[in-house]
């Protein structure tokens, strides 16, 4: 295989940048791919289908999941159901969703605490104040496909039930024409706290939570990871409601210098590669000894894999896996940074420093004792994170993308004169004069004297 490990090349930079010395380069480039960014052909299927569930509702979304999925039992999984799939559920799995749901709600609960409301005295007779209200209704979506994401039932669900929005209801496509629901998505939702449980998948799910199909209760935010259908299905949901983010393919970085196991870090970025064919994987280390010895590992342990694990493994390292020689900390930030990856361990000496320096990623892991595995699976920090680039200036699922921070303001009668005469000048320089007789009609109300004002 060509795995381009042989002597480092030297990539073009710009004229102000020091030229970066690669132990693999990608073949394919990650950052033809944009958020937001989709096919226009699935843009037009989705299009379609959102229009025709839209117009139709219910039985055009049962009729599309007969279609697509084989499935023709009920959309809502019954309460009777629901307890029939929990049985089924080893004692061993609950018992670790279980503790992944306890770690992600005391995460939540740590930053629910951190927003504040408040009321102050701002100055010149001016109350103002914040307060945090939850949004109404959270539509989360678990994808059912290649794998079963329990895990992404209880971040989006636990989350959601911690910032105390009303309704939860939660979408996940059946595992065959038979069974729905994998059983422990559905225990894992039903722990976490959902109020309904739908077996829908792609474009037709994300209608149902959108429009409140089968619940009654159109979605106020979309959630969850999915598909390039499930993905484009809640992007044109955008603005009718709030969605997490625009997703892309899943990524991690690794940071290593020459303390690190060559061992670790490339079992590390082989779990991530078996995310996707087109999931980048990239080493950046400060020590060429090891980024050749982890170099040297990949292949072997991608060979490992079970399929379809391996064949996806394989693809996303031959295309898009780099192995990055930095001759600084500073030149591993800046090019870190610049990549901005969803997943970024730290795997050096003075874990601190990186923390202190290190700007743009979706959630940061310190130290060989933590990796992504545990940030995706169970440690409490949501593994809902941006991709693509985003996370230069957006932070992953978390309770903030379920509240809504509104502001409130009174005044005294003489501060509602003071502000009106500010008000009503700076609103005729603009040319607004409607504005300005809003301010003037209480200034004269109130008789507030001139010299005052």
């Amino acid at each position: 295989r060509d795995c381009h490990c042989d002597l480092p090349s030297t990539a073009p930079q710009s004229s102000t940048a020091m030229p970066l010395s690669y132990i693999k380069e990608a073949i394919r480039d990650h950052t033809a791919q944009t958020p937001g960014s989709v096919d226009p052909k699935v843009v037009a299927t989705v299009t379609a289908m959102m229009a025709e569930i839209e117009k139709n509702g219910e039985e055009a979304c049962l009729k599309y999941c007969r279609d697509l999925d084989k499935w023709e039992g009920p959309a809502v999984v019954s309460k009777e159901e629901i307890e029939r799939k929990c049985a089924m559920v080893s004692d061993q799995t609950k018992r670790d969703i279980q503790f992944a749901v306890k770690q992600v709600r005391a995460f939540a609960e740590k930053q629910m605490a951190s927003i504040q409301g408040f009321t102050a005295d701002i100055g010149e007779g001016v109350t103002a104040g914040q307060k945090i209200l939850p949004m109404t209704t959270a539509g989360c979506y678990v994808p059912g496909g290649r794998y079963s994401h329990i895990a992404s039932a209880v971040m989006s669900v636990t989350t959601a039930r911690v910032a105390g929005v009303k309704n939860v209801i939660v979408a996940s496509p059946p595992k065959n024409a038979k069974d729905g629901v994998h059983e422990a998505i559905v225990y894992a939702a039903n722990l976490a706290g959902a109020d309904t449980i739908l077996t829908l998948g792609g474009v037709q799910a994300i209608a149902a939570l959108r429009f409140g199909l089968f619940s009654g209760f159109p979605a106020d935010i979309l959630v969850g990871p999915g598909n390039a259908f499930v993905a484009t299905a809640k992007k044109l949901s955008y603005g009718a409601c709030a969605i997490d983010m625009f997703a892309g393919p899943t990524e991690i970085a690794v940071i290593a210098d020459k303390t690190a196991d060559a061992e670790v870090v490339a079992v590390d970025i082989v779990s991530q590669a078996e995310h996707g064919p087109t999931s980048p994987c990239w080493l950046i280390t400060l020590d060429e000894k090891l980024g050749r010895d982890v170099a040297a590992r990949i292949q072997p342990l991608i060979d490992d894999l079970p399929e379809p694990n391996r064949s996806v493994a394989d693809e996303a390292w031959r295309n898009y896996g780099e192995i990055i020689l930095a001759s600084t900390r500073e030149e591993a930030v800046a090019k870190s940074d610049a990549y901005a990856p969803e997943h970024l361990e730290v795997q050096c000496e003075d874990l601190k420093w990186w923390l202190d320096n290190l700007q743009s990623y979706g959630s940061l892991f310190l130290g060989e004792e933590v990796c992504v595995t545990h940030g995706d699976k169970s440690s409490g920090p949501n593994h809902t994170l941006p991709t693509m680039g985003a996370a230069k200036y957006v932070g992953g699922l978390s309770i903030h993308k379920y509240i809504k921070i509104v502001t409130f303001q009174s005044c005294t009668k003489e501060a509602s004169a003071r502000m009106g005469a500010a008000s009503a000048r700076i609103s005729r320089a603009e040319g607004m004069e409607g504005h300005a007789r809003a301010a003037d009609v209480r200034i004269k109300k109130y008789q507030v004297a001139a010299s005052k004002l």
